[in-house]
């Protein structure tokens, strides 16, 4: 099952923020048995975002998410960019507007801003792709949104990683199902990869996992981490690994 990330956001791409989101949602994935193909990060721009998620589409992932741009602001415009790169209308849903008025209310109620009253900026964000379905945003105000299109299960989810990492772990886990998958960490005893190399290369033969390989300079570790639809593969592929020679510490870290 193959998987794609794209990451909206001006800041990702000048450097002045880190892109968390992605590693957070390739590891979700991952975990439940996606392999992450490709993340892409495009600006605050309607037509990159387009050409960004119909490249996408057109190499047919089961899942596609789309994290960043759901906000009240002028560059946040993701939502409209989807609904443009699927041909689908945006249209206005009162639920989500009801939701974000309560949000407002309760923003207003604390404390945090000195108006509770929907302007259109907050009205925005009430706006989803035609047929989509609306997911619901536990701690920030922006809905995202879930759409099928050609056997493609597309998330669009706000940017902020306090939100992002709620609604996926609420909306988007429950609705890919998937299979759980193993993931071992070991540090190999070993100074030199291109020995290790061969290895690797015929355990891949062998077992059914995918094996990473991250040197850790010229020292005495090279990371190895295994991936594999059950435990008995992975111990079978560190039995092989150990019985040609290669020490293996802080297995399953």
């Amino acid at each position: 099952m193959l998987a794609e990330i794209i990451t909206v956001g001006d800041e990702l791409l000048t450097g002045n923020t880190v892109d968390s989101n992605s590693a957070f949602i390739a590891r979700g994935l991952t975990e439940r048995g996606y392999w992450v193909r490709r993340i892409t990060t495009v600006a605050d721009d309607v037509d990159e975002i387009v050409a960004a998620v119909r490249e996408a589409l057109g190499r047919q992932p089961a899942v596609l998410v789309v994290a960043g741009g759901l906000g009240p602001t002028h560059d946040d415009v993701t939502m409209l960019a989807v609904s443009k790169a699927l041909n689908r209308p945006m249209e206005l849903r009162e639920e989500s507007l009801r939701l974000i008025k309560e949000f407002y209310r309760k923003l207003y109620e604390e404390g945090f801003v000195n108006d509770p009253e929907i302007n259109e900026a907050r009205k925005k964000m009430a706006y989803l792709p035609e047929g989509a379905e609306a997911l619901a945003n536990p701690v920030g105000a922006a809905p995202g949104a879930y759409i099928v299109q050609d056997g493609v299960m597309i998330f669009v989810l706000p940017g902020m990683p306090r939100e992002m990492k709620a609604m996926f772990e609420r909306e988007v886990l429950p609705k890919i199902g998937g299979r759980n998958f193993i993931q071992a960490k070991f540090l190999a005893e070993i100074t030199d990869e291109s020995k290790l190399a061969p290895l690797l290369k015929e355990a891949l033969k062998r077992f059914n996992v995918r094996i990473h390989s991250s040197p850790k300079g010229f020292g005495r570790y090279i990371g190895i981490i295994l991936f594999g639809e059950s435990r008995e593969e992975v111990d079978e592929t560190v039995k092989f690994l150990e019985g040609h020679g290669v020490r293996l510490e802080n297995q399953r870290l």
